[in-house]
């Protein structure tokens, strides 16, 4: 993940990327997915080359990026922690252990810690739902979270 390269090698990279996986079946998802890999995010200046490059209009692109919550349109913290908010595991006190996080980190939802560290975001099931309410730090999913569990997670990616 490189979220400091220049912009005119984005529009270079994104292009590669394009090339690279255009002949996909569906080609759009695995272009955003392997920008948002390479950059950390998906730069805006992505857009209009994928556009392009796909005979798509920027809205199209566009509305598929913004409909799914994965992907980003900002660089991300240094570590990123998902909670889970489906029903599940808000049934198993998921609410609390969201409000927990975010009076620890001192964000919301959708937001990085001003020191880069963490970016909190809500993810709407891990698959855990038999062990709720779960967590995932950095892609490392974590089962019958509890305050202690969550506190030992803020601290590693605070670190």
């Amino acid at each position: 993940m490189n979220i400091h390269q220049p912009r005119a090698d984005i529009a270079e990279t994104t292009l590669a990327i394009v090339e690279e996986l255009k002949r996909l079946e569906g080609p759009l998802l695995p272009i955003l997915h392997e920008l948002q890999e390479e950059f950390g995010y998906v730069p805006q200046e992505c857009l209009p080359v994928i556009a392009r490059e796909l005979n798509l209009s920027r809205a199209e692109v566009y509305g598929v990026m913004s409909f799914y919550h994965d992907f980003r349109d900002h660089p991300a913290g240094r570590h990123v922690l998902k909670l889970c908010r489906a029903e599940a595991c808000q049934s198993m006190g998921g609410d609390q252990l969201a409000e927990r996080a975010k009076r620890l980190l001192g964000i919301d939802f959708h937001q990085t810690t001003p020191d880069g560290a963490v970016t909190l975001e809500p993810v709407y099931c891990l698959g855990l739902c038999s062990c709720a309410p779960s967590a995932m730090l950095d892609g490392e999913v974590h089962a019958r979270v509890d305050a202690a569990d969550l506190e030992a997670l803020v601290q590693e990616a605070r670190r």
